[in-house]
């Protein structure tokens, strides 16, 4: 974008004191001529540019000029600059890479390289194309159609896409369900055969409560158990150090509230013989007729 060439040819004056047309037009890969015509916008802009001949000369800022590099701070390039990098540990781009070159040997590259956020998993190469994908349906405002696999099955979905979210350690698509007739988030891990199907849909206004994601889950039903200190990494992982009673035999008490009875099965029997769950008696009752039931897989 022309733009952004005009903020690296300032970006490169202000840097070096002087520097050739073809030095430039190699550097942003353009010909002389555009060069030329950039270099007579910054004027218009009131950015006093003097072409110089000789063995010394180039295009550079007036002498005397100031021109405001302030802003912004040392810290918040940094801080933009790794927002960059977690962004393209998930994507096909090098945005951090760009901003690296336009800025030079910046302090804030150095300091932005002291914190590394890599949002990427173990399926980095799927999930960036259905990033790129998905950015370019809510960017070109078309529909998208997926397989999706979810606790009820499987089914073909048709949305609007109008956000991607990385919420709860994993991304999602946030759009309007077609099917449904309603705002829904679906997570890309369950879904393929993604495509951009060549539907244009009229941007939706989307309530508030629905940008709340996730308020409308509450962790009310509350569980006491007692784990093994085995796997007291496993609490303070999920929960934090401060989330258990350490008891005086050394096990962990815990009383913690979950989302779902189901959910609250799934995660106790992932501790194996490491948890006991004691209360309330109906959660009780459940875990010994689900540890019942595996019994009987393998007795049968």
């Amino acid at each position: 974008m022309k733009i952004n060439r005009l903020i690296g040819i300032i970006t490169t004056l202000q840097q070096k004191k002087a520097v050739t047309a073809p030095y430039l037009a190699k550097k942003f890969e353009v010909s002389r001529r555009t060069i030329n015509r950039d270099i007579e916008d910054i004027c218009k802009a009131g950015i006093p540019i003097v072409t110089t001949q000789g063995a010394n000369g180039g295009i550079s800022i007036m002498d005397g000029f100031s021109l405001d590099t302030t802003v912004f701070t040392k810290q918040e390039l940094a801080a933009i600059f790794t927002g960059l990098k977690s962004l393209d540990s998930v994507s096909n781009s090098a945005s951090a890479e760009i901003l690296a070159q336009k800025i030079g040997g910046s302090s804030a590259i150095r300091l932005a390289d002291s914190m590394v956020i890599d949002l990427s998993s173990f399926y980095k190469d799927d999930l960036a194309a259905k990033i790129d994908q998905i950015k370019q349906a809510i960017t070109e405002s078309k529909c998208i159609a997926f397989h999706y696999c979810y606790n009820k099955g499987e089914a073909d979905k048709q949305v609007e896409p109008y956000l991607i979210v990385f919420k709860w350690s994993d991304w999602y698509v946030f759009g309007f369900c077609k099917e449904r007739q309603d705002f829904r988030m679906y997570k890309l891990r369950r879904l393929w055969s993604l495509q951009v199907v060549d539907e244009s849909f009229t941007i939706r206004e989307i309530p508030e409560e629905k940008k709340q994601f996730g308020s409308h889950i509450t962790d009310d039903y509350v569980i006491t158990a007692v784990y093994d200190a085995s796997v007291k990494y496993r609490l303070v992982d999920e929960y934090g150090h401060n989330s258990f009673t350490e008891m005086e035999d050394g096990k962990l008490y815990t009383e913690w509230g979950f989302t779902t009875q189901k959910g609250a099965v799934e995660w106790f029997l992932s501790f194996g013989n490491k948890v006991k769950v004691l209360g309330p008696p109906e959660m009780v009752e459940i875990m010994k007729s689900t540890l019942d039931s595996i019994k009987n897989l393998y007795e049968s």
